[in-house]
């Protein structure tokens, strides 16, 4: 397959060079309607046939879609090079993370010039003590293109180390096991997994979540490292909405058991010293009911929506946690959203967000006194960074922004003392003083105003000639935080101005703002994604001919929508593994992930679902009108959106579009869901996305 795709790459090439007057036209797939009945509504899908992976047919299809685009694009490939010239000038080769204590280590990762993957050490007591390597990612990744662990979680005897390994990024790992004394990896090994395991105290046992043939984390296994081949079932979880994880406390106390679909949730909790006893529910689920635990001392933590919409901090006794004895710690507050609660031995931390913003509450467990960690910035991120140590004052974040490179920093819980450990270093001269960044609002059709993030070089003028890409996600209650991105100065540096759209359906504004973007409120984030395009264009920062708009995955489907209502906004979209075929996608329940999307997308098996979400999904509200240009993305091994939603979104954008715009397609025939996983692999793909959008605005260079 690989050979033909190239083949057919060098032939379309071998046109160009030569000066050949055949200029490539796009594939034409071939239409076989397929009725699609529901509630007497009949739908009639001309490329239903192109779901059939094994179909040569198909697979020829993807193979003519890729040798059409590179073809297009043959002439943005030296300035795809130059791109990832500048990018990987930026990145130090050679690097090291800060240093953490756990359990009697300092665990860190380094970095090899040359190397895609991270090398993961550790160093006994001191950072003066020899260096042993528990893991080198590029061994573990050599063969593959793909390669992500999940996580690496050591027994507590420090003995013993279990690792996820997904090497065709379809997110379902096998879970290794290594003697860190010996470097042996063990012979069993465990499939189908979330990546994780929870250690009990007795460095015999974990529990791991399996994954179902729809990706759901259905049940909790019990492990023997001593008996490896019988492992036990601990929990089933039997609704389909409900996803089932299973982690240790901090503490290092206790293993819980936590299962939630989206709008409810309950905890089980087991002594870590006693794995072979029963889990113990701590409260049952209730419809609109949620809540976390971690444990500290004497007690439970929890953080719950119970009366508070956007959450607030309870804590119960550990010998009867039940619902009658939770006492508030932390109040709910209608402006502020608690994302998270991490519990240490004398302290709580929680990240939260009011105006968009992130804020970090520590909370004194020996006197209850409260305080905000002070940042001094307008537009930032702050979040936890790794905190696995339990005794301890110190909290260790991470704080970033479009124009400050992520900072490591320490903060002392007690003294209020903050050090900064470590900035990312930026090669090449980068001059943060040079680039500026700001937030203004959009208004929205029902009068909410939408935050809206802008970052460009210091002299950027703004008028209709401007560049602009304009990025939005909008789902699952994900934020779009202000992170620093290197790369991006690729863009900046010529002229382009990037923005985030903040449109409902994350939590930038509250719990309340995630509630409006989804189910029967999920056009909110359309129109929201529209409103910010068109306050740009208004406010004079760029045109609808200098304007991109930029989505992935539930994000595609956000452009998707978006540019079947105002085609006429964009001079071009980018969709990179979009969800455009919603409708069909949630109506089969066993495609991945469906069932547990219910809570996000709505049960179209229900009519009001079904009418709704075929009103905005993007595949079914294809016009006939003038589309802008687009590049659209997908990944064969892809299964959360699987590679035949772009395709039959692209095959039936071009058959519908009535002006002359160029509609492409890249189907990675090796990939899933995610780009490489090797650190300049990943380079070579952004220059890819990114000389289209220069090339397209017209800049060359």
């Amino acid at each position: 397959m690989i050979r033909a795709l190239k083949n057919t790459f060098l032939f379309f090439a071998t046109l160009i060079i030569s000066g050949c007057s055949l200029v490539p036209t796009a594939p034409l797939a071939e239409q076989h309607d397929t009725l699609l009945v529901m509630f007497g509504d009949t739908r009639i899908d001309p490329y239903f046939w192109l779901r059939n992976r094994e179909s040569q047919k198909v697979i020829d299809h993807l193979l003519a879609e890729n040798a059409y685009t590179y073809a297009v694009l043959e002439p943005t490939l030296n300035l795809q090079d130059r791109l990832v010239a500048e990018m990987r000038s930026r990145k130090r080769g050679d690097d090291i993370t800060v240093p953490v204590f756990m359990n009697g280590y300092y665990y860190y990762i380094r970095y090899e010039e040359g190397k895609e993957y991270p090398i993961n050490c550790r160093r006994k007591g001191s950072m003066n003590a020899p260096e042993e390597i528990i893991l080198d990612e590029n061994e573990v990744a050599a063969g593959h293109r793909y390669c992500q662990i999940a996580s690496i979680d050591i027994s507590p005897d420090n003995h013993f180390m279990a690792f996820g390994v997904d090497t065709l990024g379809k997110r379902l790992f096998t879970i290794y096991f290594k003697d860190l004394a010996s470097g042996r990896i063990l012979e069993h090994k465990i499939e189908n997994t979330t990546g994780e395991v929870a250690w009990t105290k007795d460095c015999r046992f974990v529990f791991y979540a399996f994954k179902d043939s729809t990706l759901r984390p259905s049940a909790i296994f019990r492990h023997d490292i001593l008996q490896p081949y019988d492992d036990v079932p601990v929990f089933k979880e039997t609704d389909k909405t409900f996803r089932a994880h299973v982690f240790t406390t901090k503490s290092h106390s206790f293993v819980i058991i936590s299962t939630s679909n989206g709008i409810a949730s309950e905890c089980w909790y087991l002594d870590a010293e006693k794995p072979l006893d029963k889990f113990r529910l701590i409260v049952g689920r209730e419809q609109n009911l949620e809540y976390s635990v971690d444990h500290s001392g004497s007690h439970f933590y929890f953080l719950t929506n119970l009366n508070a919409p956007n959450f607030k901090v309870l804590r119960a006794p550990v010998t009867n946690p039940t619902l009658k004895n939770w006492k508030e710690v932390i109040p709910a507050d209608s402006s502020v959203l608690i994302l998270t609660m991490e519990a240490f031995k004398n302290h709580i931390v929680t990240t939260e967000r009011r105006d968009a913003l992130l804020k970090v509450r520590v909370v004194n467990l020996l006197n209850m006194e409260q305080h905000y960690i002070d940042f001094g910035e307008e537009v930032y991120t702050a979040l936890p960074s790794v905190n696995p140590e339990f005794n301890t004052n110190l909290f260790y974040y991470y704080y970033t922004s479009f124009t400050t490179p992520g900072s490591t920093c320490e903060y002392n819980m007690t003294t209020r003392k903050k050090r900064l450990l470590k900035q990312n270093e930026v090669l090449g001269g980068f001059d943060p003083t040079k680039y500026e960044s700001k937030r203004i609002w959009a208004t929205a059709p029902d009068s909410t105003t939408i935050p809206i993030s802008l970052v460009y070089r210091k002299g950027t003028r703004f008028s209709p000639n401007t560049p602009l890409l304009l990025y939005g996600y909008g789902a699952y209650g994900y934020s779009i935080n202000t992170t620093f991105d290197p790369n991006l100065i690729s863009l900046l540096d010529r002229g382009v101005v990037y923005a985030v759209a903040h449109v409902r359906g994350g939590q930038e504004m509250g719990r309340n703002w995630y509630n409006q973007g989804k189910l029967l409120n999920k056009k909110n984030s359309f129109t929201d994604f529209v409103a910010c395009a068109e306050k740009l264009i208004a406010d004079g920062y760029t045109s609808a001919s200098k304007l991109i708009a930029h989505g992935s995955s539930a994000g595609g489907l956000l452009v998707g929508a978006a540019l079947n209502m105002r085609p006429d906004l964009f001079k071009a979209v980018v969709a990179e593994v979009p969800f455009v075929d919603v409708l069909t996608s949630m109506l089969d329940s066993t495609q991945a992930l469906t069932t547990v999307e219910y809570n996000e997308w709505g049960n179209p098996h229900d009519s009001t679902f079904y009418y709704y979400i075929k009103s905005y999904s993007p595949y079914d509200q294809i016009k006939k009108m003038p589309y802008p240009n687009m590049l659209v993305t997908s990944g064969y091994n892809d299964n959360q959106v699987q590679y035949f939603e772009p395709v039959k979104w692209v095959a039936k954008l071009r058959a519908n579009n009535t002006g002359n715009s160029q509609i492409l397609l890249w189907v990675d025939m090796s990939l899933g869901h995610s780009q490489s996983s090797g650190r300049y692999l990943q380079l070579k793909e952004q220059a890819f996305i990114y000389a289209y959008m220069l090339n397209q605005w017209g800049i060359t260079e």
